[in-house]
């Protein structure tokens, strides 16, 4: 597994069990609610990783993206509230999914599509697995002023849309809770 991260994609892991993956260098991530994360997958160009562990969401973003999320919060008025969207940027680990399955007719390291998370509870699966060969950095969602790449994903867009349904997510999840005074 450690050989297809490295070789195949050229992310570096970070040594001992489980595999993790590096964040920082060649992309950031971001973890939501997954229920918020599916929201979110319209802002994402159809090559962008997304993984899914347990009821959390990760979507990759491009480096240095992570660092800009607090700002873009605070921007688009978020940054009072406790959302449950964590940015992961330089420096900071997440466990790595096994490489997608492949199928007869798939190249080395092609996925052989997005997948939904199987009946493994809490382990990290892809739901649409990073693609070998392919340049996955150019399609990652990146603040557009900044020197985004034409044609990339608005990763303010998509952090306001991460937002909005990580409130409505936290906001079901209030209202489900007995009052504590009944």
């Amino acid at each position: 597994m450690r050989g297809w991260y490295e070789n195949e994609l050229g992310w570096a892991t970070v040594p001992g069990s489980p595999v993790r993956l590096s964040v920082g260098a060649r992309f950031d991530v971001l973890d939501v609610p997954a229920e918020a994360g599916f929201a979110g997958l319209r802002h994402l160009a159809p090559g962008s990783p997304v993984a899914v562990r347990g009821d959390r969401m990760r979507l990759l973003v491009a480096a240095g993206g992570a660092e800009e999320v607090p700002e873009i919060l605070q921007w688009l008025e978020w940054g009072a509230l406790p959302l449950g969207l964590t940015a992961i940027g330089a420096g900071g680990t997440v466990e790595a999914p096994p490489p997608p399955a492949r199928l007869p007719g798939h190249g080395p390291g092609r996925a052989p599509g997005p997948r939904r998370p199987g009946p493994v509870q809490g382990a990290a699966v892809w739901l649409r697995p990073p693609v070998a060969g392919c340049e996955v950095e150019a399609s990652l969602p990146t603040v557009s002023a900044w020197g985004a790449t034409e044609g990339a994903p608005d990763l303010v867009r998509l952090v306001d849309t991460l937002a909005t349904h990580c409130h409505r997510v936290r906001l079901r999840r209030a209202c489900a809770q007995p009052l504590a005074f009944s």
